[in-house]
């Protein structure tokens, strides 16, 4: 079947941008959400891709080169997104194997705890062919179980927002071990695909400044505050779960001096009073698209402004967001501003991104979906 496009979107797939929108198609043949489609500019073939015309991204590349697409064509794709990981496996049990368009299967997130495997669909495209992908998997990795984790970003491909066990057994608790570091997840209940991996890389950096005392805000399982170890840590986290999830993780990782908080964190630095070397804010997407951009700017700016007031002279600051909408320059112009209020100067340590195992590719900028940066103040 062939889909013609507009200039525009031929102007961007020469440049391997893989998305096509429902505004750049010309011309679409009646198709069913997830169909194999040619996508055609002025008769000249320009790529294969998954086309959707429920969805405002219309058309997803699959390839740039005209190929059949099949069991053989998914095999070798996923053999490379493995390959790609080999050298993690020095490091932790645990870690992305498929990163959707950054390894150019669209809507397909394949992560690995161990001998398990846990996956995400999110394009109808993948949905069509998971029977073939499950058993790619299973031939090519051998797991004890594959768990698929259902995202309501599957409701925009017209498709049904469910979890299931798709093949073998699956351990409610897990215990991810990363760089001598211990953190128990659960696989099936847990947020993502049961753990935030891409901050693996993250974790390590800033934890190794301020050691004296942390303050680990959004703290989630606690990652950041654990990986500092230092002479005291606060973790803030508003969940009951997470809170009771910290827990077990500090007494897994030996953490002796600690208080865990359960509050909204914009409440607790209204009235917090104590002096932290290490503040990390790392709270979930405040503006998950370009409309809520404003509003989370504002938020972050009282994030940032009141934790400078609690952070010591010499001190260190890491900011994280995982919003496209909010990039590293938003991070740093908000951090200056902030630091005027504060009386304050920031001085630049690390930029920081998602760890490896989740690419960002030049020609894809959306695949740069976590940024952030460490500052010391002075």
């Amino acid at each position: 079947m062939r889909v013609e496009i507009t200039k525009s979107a031929y102007e961007k797939l020469k440049k391997f941008f893989p998305w096509v929108y429902k505004n750049e198609i010309i011309k679409a043949p009646d198709c069913n959400p997830g169909d194999v489609v040619d996508l055609i500019y002025k008769n000249e073939y320009v790529a294969t891709a998954f086309f959707n015309p429920l969805s405002k991204i219309s058309a997803r590349v699959i390839t740039f080169e005209k190929t059949h697409i099949d069991k053989e064509f998914f095999k070798e794709r996923i053999k490379k997104a493995i390959k790609k990981r080999e050298n993690l496996k020095s490091i932790t049990n645990s870690y992305r194997l498929i990163h959707s368009e950054a390894d150019f299967l669209p809507g397909l997130i394949v992560d690995r705890y161990g001998d398990y495997l846990v996956i995400s669909v999110t394009t109808a495209g993948i949905e069509n062919f998971k029977g073939i992908i499950v058993e790619i998997l299973i031939d090519l990795l051998n797991p004890k179980g594959i768990y698929e984790k259902g995202d309501k970003i599957r409701e925009k491909e017209g498709l049904e927002v469910i979890s299931q066990k798709l093949y073998g057994e699956i351990e409610d608790e897990f215990v991810i071990i990363e760089n001598n570091k211990k953190f128990l997840t659960n696989l099936i209940t847990g947020q993502k695909t049961g753990f935030f991996l891409d901050q693996r890389k993250n974790r390590k950096i800033v934890g190794d400044y301020g050691n004296k005392k942390t303050l680990d805000l959004f703290a989630n399982a606690g990652g950041f505050g654990i990986y500092a170890n230092a002479n005291f840590t606060k973790f803030v986290e508003i969940s009951a779960s997470a809170c009771s999830l910290i827990e077990k993780n500090c007494e897994l990782n030996n953490l002796k001096n600690y208080e865990i908080v359960k509050s909204d964190v914009f409440k607790f630095l209204e009235k917090e009073k104590e002096t932290y070397d290490l503040i990390i804010i790392d709270p979930p997407a405040f503006a998950k698209n370009k409309n809520a951009k404003k509003g989370a700017l504002k938020g972050w700016k009282y994030l940032i402004v009141n934790s400078l007031k609690l952070l010591e002279k010499d001190g260190y600051l890491a900011l994280f967001s995982c919003s496209h909408s909010i990039n590293q320059k938003d991070l740093l112009d908000l951090a200056l501003s902030s630091s005027i209020i504060d009386g304050s100067y920031l001085e630049v340590v690390e930029f920081l991104k998602q760890d490896i195992d989740h690419p960002y590719i030049l020609n894809i900028p959306n695949s740069l979906y976590l940024t952030g940066v460490l500052l010391r103040k002075f």
